[in-house]
């Protein structure tokens, strides 16, 4: 990770005022990264803080899978994802997808305001960080080997 953070901005209905009032509160500091999000809430962040949000689909229409596919490529640091633990969601197939891939790539996850004000000033948001990423390519063929 490079000292520019690209941070993923998601947020669950019933969390969108949580997460637009913490970005808002914190807008000195996130200025200074990259900011992206799914939908209405990379739109409400935007309109409330003043910052540059790039704006993906909404997460039934696949914006989860849109930010998953860019950590895939990288191109996101870390996800800072509200989820509603008292709403069933509709593509919670996607949530669950986006949150595995997150693990995969070895991506810091907030799924709550502490953690996402520990992430944020933590000493690693002002300089770089390597991370950790298994090669599953290889995982698999050793345990392929061991069934041997």
């Amino acid at each position: 990770m490079d000292k520019t953070k690209h941070i993923a901005l998601v947020a669950h209905d019933g969390k969108k005022k949580e997460l637009v009032e913490w970005c808002d509160k914190n807008k000195e500091v996130l200025k200074n990264h990259f900011l992206c999000g799914t939908g209405t809430t990379a739109r409400l962040i935007s309109d409330r803080t003043g910052l540059p949000v790039k704006g993906y689909n909404s997460g039934p229409l696949g914006g989860d899978q849109q930010i998953g596919s860019r950590i895939v490529e990288g191109a996101i640091d870390f996800l800072i994802f509200l989820w509603d633990p008292l709403e069933s969601q509709p593509h919670d197939p996607d949530v669950k997808a986006l949150l595995r891939i997150a693990v995969v790539y070895d991506i810091p996850v907030a799924n709550n305001l502490a953690t996402a004000d520990f992430l944020l000033n933590s000493s690693y948001m002002s300089g770089e960080y390597e991370r950790t990423v298994e090669n599953f390519n290889v995982t698999i063929q050793e345990r392929v080997q061991k069934l041997k």
